[in-house]
């Protein structure tokens, strides 16, 4: 029963639109969540991403971007594997709606004015490998196939 389920959760259509979307965002999400975790690409750390989020009332900080930057830096991976894709662009889409809703949204839409657009990009990615998942040339699709 473990192992349908499994199978289930990883199977995928046999297409390559999933490609550019696991692979892009991935990318960026894998790269956001080393600036909070790992403090590379000019981002801040743990510490640094945990004080900025207490500061704008997303308690405790600490724990707050120990799950956004491994959600973010763990997701991305996964995806650009294709590997457990549905639950992983799952995990972000959460992880981009609490961002667009406690950061964003009193913003406006652009991102000039840090609003919430480029995290509403990152959710509609995010739930299109939902609906389709990993797709061909990903590990899901190599594993649910056998």
């Amino acid at each position: 029963m473990n192992a349908s389920i499994l199978m289930n959760v990883m199977k995928t259509q046999n297409t390559l639109s999933s490609l550019p979307l696991r692979l892009i965002a991935g990318i960026i999400f894998s790269a956001h969540g080393a600036q909070k975790l790992f403090a590379w690409f000019g981002g801040y750390g743990l510490d640094g991403t945990g004080q900025w989020m207490e500061s704008i009332g997303i308690a405790p900080g600490f724990l707050m971007a120990l799950l956004a930057g491994s959600a973010e830096f763990f997701g991305g991976i996964l995806l650009i594997l294709g590997l457990f894709t549905r639950p992983a662009a799952f995990a972000l889409a959460v992880t981009m709606l609490v961002a667009i809703f406690t950061v964003h949204i009193g913003n406006g839409l652009f991102m000039s004015n840090n609003g919430y657009e480029f995290g509403l990009t990152l959710l509609a990615m995010s739930v299109a490998l939902i609906f389709q998942g990993g797709g061909k040339f990903s590990i899901d699709a190599a594993l649910s196939n056998k």
